[in-house]
């Protein structure tokens, strides 16, 4: 009996090990009076279940390995049964190497995360078929949040997984919820994913590697060095097209990454700072206001 028990905790152990997510989810709905709470509870539990628990990708990786994310899910309107109009922040990070830093990968706010869910409901999945909304949602997104965490770690190691979330996509097209489509906005869930595999936006993927694994990662053992690889970067972006400026990929980049740039400069040589100050406001200017920092000589 013994023995039967220590197989079986492996296998389970084995089994949580190859997951590859881990999601915190939380759901609130401030604007909504007498809203029964179970069944947000019973919806938060649903979402983590199905992200923590399914292998989103083709490797198996320790729990120390697993990518961390964020679902923050504001309903907006509800029927009281089964019909949710909502807004998600979805926002995933990974850690810098030899120090305790986690760097924001990913951060979008998805405004049509409308979804069909009845308390107790399993969330069903395929990766071939349509079944809803909820899924598709949260199986469009894992799939992002993997490959744009691999771009990180090599060279396009994303594309496999912008390719099934390309899939999920096309399985939404004769579907009434909104964000799936080309025609309905140009900063929507088509837009996503049609950047990511564009090879226009190539430079942004390649500064995803190059700023995370040969800047970040060496910086806790020569700061100088890993300073001036994510200087470098700079020039790689310039090479997307100015009337690209404004896409949805130009936007998240610099929403995940604008703050770190400024902090990671500030203490760079002057003549850097200035270099990284034009490039920067000329291929961001919305965040031009954070960049002013970097003219100051000292």
């Amino acid at each position: 009996m013994k023995y039967l028990f220590i197989i079986l905790f492996t296998l389970i152990a084995n089994d949580v090990f190859s997951q590859d997510i881990y999601a915190r989810v939380q759901i609130s709905a401030p604007q909504l009076q007498n809203t029964n709470q179970r069944t947000l509870e019973a919806l938060s539990l649903s979402i983590t279940d199905f992200l923590n628990t399914r292998q989103w990708s083709n490797n198996k990786l320790q729990v120390s390995e697993r990518i961390e994310c964020n679902f923050i899910i504001t309903i907006t309107e509800w029927d009281g049964s089964s019909s949710f109009k909502a807004e998600a922040q979805i926002q995933s990070s990974r850690p810098v190497f030899g120090t305790s830093y986690n760097s924001t990968v990913l951060n979008i706010n998805d405004k049509d995360f409308d979804f069909i869910y009845s308390e107790g409901q399993a969330v069903e999945f395929s990766d071939q078929n349509y079944i809803n909304n909820l899924s598709s949602l949260l199986g469009f997104y894992a799939y992002v949040i993997v490959g744009m965490d691999y771009d990180t770690f090599s060279k396009f190691g994303g594309t496999a997984y912008y390719n099934k979330a390309q899939v999920v996509l096309n399985n939404t097209q004769s579907s009434p919820n909104k964000g799936w489509k080309a025609f309905e906005n140009l900063k929507n869930r088509y837009w996503l994913i049609e950047n990511l595999q564009n090879r226009a936006y190539n430079p942004i993927r390649e500064t995803l590697y190059t700023f995370h694994r040969q800047g970040l990662d060496v910086m806790s053992e020569n700061l100088t060095k890993g300073r001036k690889t994510i200087i470098s970067t700079l020039s790689q972006l310039q090479k997307i097209d100015k009337q690209k400026q404004g896409s949805i990929l130009n936007q998240l980049f610099f929403t995940a990454k604008s703050d770190e740039f400024v902090n990671i400069l500030l203490s760079a040589d002057p003549q850097d700072k200035v270099k990284a100050y034009n490039i920067l406001s000329e291929i961001d200017p919305a965040n031009t206001s954070k960049y002013e920092s970097l003219k100051k000589l000292k």
